[in-house]
C-alpha cells in the first residue's frame, strides 16, 4: 500500500471515528456541538493520528485498538488550533480553508469548543486497550505533559514571548519541541507503550519522533514563505507580518531548506536500527518536507 494510499485508509477511519465520538454526546448545546465537529473534522491531514496507526499496526497492534489513542491526540490537536487562532493568541480567520472557530461561531464557543475537545481527549484516552494499570498511568503521564506546560501549552507561551524577538538556534528548537514537536512525540510513544516494546525500542521511536517533530515545524515555516494561501488553507506570510521567530528568518529559506532534510535523514536513520517494517513511517518523514500545505 502507498503512502497516499495508506494516508487515505487511516484519515477516512479516524474521520469516521472522531465522528461517532460526538455523535455520542448527549442533546445538550447544539450550538456547542457544531463547533466541535466544525473545529475537529473540518479537513486536516491527520498526521498524528496517522502516527498512531502506523506506529501501533507496526507493532503488532489492531487498529480498532489504536482508534482511543488516535481520537485523543487529534482531539488536543484540535482544540490548540481553535485557541490558537483566537483574536488573543494568533488572530487568524482561516483555518483549513475555511472560516476559524470564532468567526464561524464566535469567540466564547470556540473557547467553549476547545475545551471541550481537550476533555473528549482524555474521555478517549480512558477507552485505551491495555495490558495493566502501570501501563494504563504511563499513557495517561505521556498524553497529558505533551499537551500541557511541559508540552504543548508551554511552547506556546514561549512562541507567544519570542514575538518580535530575536532567538538563537536552540532557543527556537526549544520553543518547537515543546508547541509542536511534544503532540508528534506523543502520537509515536502512546502506541509504543500500548505494545510494551523494549525501552531500547523505545528511545529510538522517541528520537524519531523528536526530529520528525521539529522537520515538521521547520517545513510549516518554510511554507508559510512559499505556499499559496489557497493551497495552505490558512493566510499565507502571517509569521512575517506578526514577526514571529522563524527558521527561514534566522537561517534563511535556503538553509532552513538543509536543516529540514538533514532532521529528516537523522530519523530515517532511527527507523533503521528498529526490526519491524517502517515503511510508512519512513514514507511520511519524507512526506513531511515535500507536502505543499
Amino acid at each position: 500500500m502507498t503512502l497516499q494510499d495508506q494516508q487515505q485508509h487511516f484519515r477516512q477511519r479516524i474521520d469516521n471515528y472522531l465522528g461517532q465520538c460526538l455523535d455520542q454526546q448527549p442533546a445538550l448545546a447544539p450550538r456547542l456541538l457544531g463547533a466541535m465537529r466544525h473545529g475537529l473534522l473540518l479537513g486536516g491531514k491527520r498526521v498524528r493520528p496517522f502516527l498512531v496507526y502506523s506506529t501501533g499496526t507496526m507493532l503488532g497492534l489492531a487498529e480498532e485498538a489504536l482508534d482511543p489513542l488516535a481520537a485523543a491526540v487529534e482531539s488536543i490537536h484540535a482544540y490548540s488550533l481553535i485557541h490558537d487562532d483566537l483574536p488573543a493568541m494568533d488572530d487568524d480567520e482561516l483555518r483549513r480553508g475555511q472560516p476559524t472557530v470564532h468567526v464561524a461561531f464566535d469567540e466564547a464557543t470556540a473557547i467553549l469548543a476547545g475545551d471541550a475537545l481537550q476533555a473528549l481527549a482524555f474521555e478517549e484516552l480512558a477507552k485505551a486497550q491495555v495490558a495493566d494499570a502501570a501501563t494504563f498511568k504511563a499513557l495517561l503521564l505521556l498524553l497529558s505533559r505533551a499537551a500541557g506546560f511541559a508540552g504543548m501549552v508551554g511552547g506556546q507561551a514561549l512562541d507567544i514571548a519570542a514575538t518580535g524577538q530575536a532567538l538563537d538556534l536552540k532557543a527556537l528548537e526549544q520553543v518547537h519541541a515543546h508547541k509542536t514537536g511534544a503532540l508528534i512525540r506523543a502520537s509515536v510513544l502512546l502506541p509504543a507503550l500500548a505494545a510494551g516494546i523494549s525501552d531500547a525500542q523505545y528511545q529510538s521511536l522517541a528520537t524519531f519522533a523528536e526530529k520528525l517533530g521539529l522537520a515538521f515545524q521547520v517545513q510549516d515555516d518554510i511554507l508559510d514563505i512559499t505556499a499559496d494561501t489557497q493551497v495552505l488553507g490558512k493566510t499565507q506570510g502571517k509569521d512575517q507580518r506578526d514577526d514571529k521567530a522563524t527558521y527561514p528568518a534566522l537561517l534563511g529559506l535556503n538553509q532552513a531548506k538543509t536543516m529540514a532534510q538533514s532532521l529528516v535523514d537523522e530519523a530515517l536513520s532511527c527507523l533503521a536500527s528498529l526490526p519491524y517494517n517502517s515503511e510508512h513511517l519512513a514514507a511520511l518523514a519524507r512526506y513531511v518536507i515535500t507536502r505543499e500545505r
